[in-house]
């Protein structure tokens, strides 16, 4: 399941605010836009949040690219700073924008940024991916069979670089044959688990049993 993408210069983000009633990916240019995208919850979950973050200031790259040195660089600080207060406590947000800026702080001149940033921000989506598959590959080994797996909130493809981290143990166990049903908590009051949770495992053909929190 594809939750964000970057093409065209553009980020494009899968709005779940909107889920599950529609699937509407929505484009942005701006790394402004991106930070009240992040604090609207158009795009959620910590690792999901600090790919947009890496994204973002790719944007911000292309915006200031033309601008001296000195002036990109305090732009870029600007920018950092724009996307960190988007969301004060998802720590892979921090972590991104950080690494971002070592990135840039490696480059020789900033014609060459924008570029080399993008190939950043594709290397962290893609590595986020494939800790996700890894994990749910080692969790799955901790799964019975038949099993009857309760959760809460949403852990997966959504909240993620497309693939989970809770649901992606579930989605490796499933692959194995040994998930007889999922019972997903609605999670209030934002209700993650009955608008995301339910939708997503739904999506990928995995039983699920919607319930209310307090069923639990």
């Amino acid at each position: 399941m594809e939750t964000l993408y970057f093409k065209d210069n553009q980020l494009h983000l899968l709005n779940q605010t909107l889920l599950p009633i529609q699937e509407v990916f929505e484009a942005y240019t701006d790394y402004r836009e991106v930070a009240k995208a992040i604090r609207r919850m158009v795009v959620r979950g910590a690792p999901a949040i600090g790919i947009a973050a890496a994204y973002a200031y790719v944007l911000a790259a292309l915006e200031y690219q033309g601008l001296s040195q000195d002036a990109f660089a305090s732009s870029m600080s600007t920018a950092a700073q724009t996307l960190a207060d988007a969301r004060p406590t998802a720590v892979n947000l921090f972590w991104a924008i950080h690494r971002m800026e070592r990135r840039l702080q490696s480059l020789p001149e900033t014609s060459g940024a924008p570029r080399a940033l993008l190939e950043e921000a594709k290397k962290i989506h893609r590595e986020d991916v494939e800790m996700n598959r890894q994990m749910g590959q080692l969790g799955a080994k901790a799964v019975p069979w038949n099993a009857g797996i309760l959760t809460h909130c949403n852990a997966g493809a959504l909240a993620t670089g497309g693939y989970g981290t809770a649901l992606g143990v579930i989605r490796a166990a499933h692959a194995e044959g040994k998930v007889q049903m999922v019972y997903a908590d609605e999670t209030r009051p934002l209700l993650q688990g009955a608008r995301l949770t339910a939708y997503e495992l739904t999506r990928s053909h995995i039983p699920v049993t919607l319930i209310t929190d307090s069923m639990a």
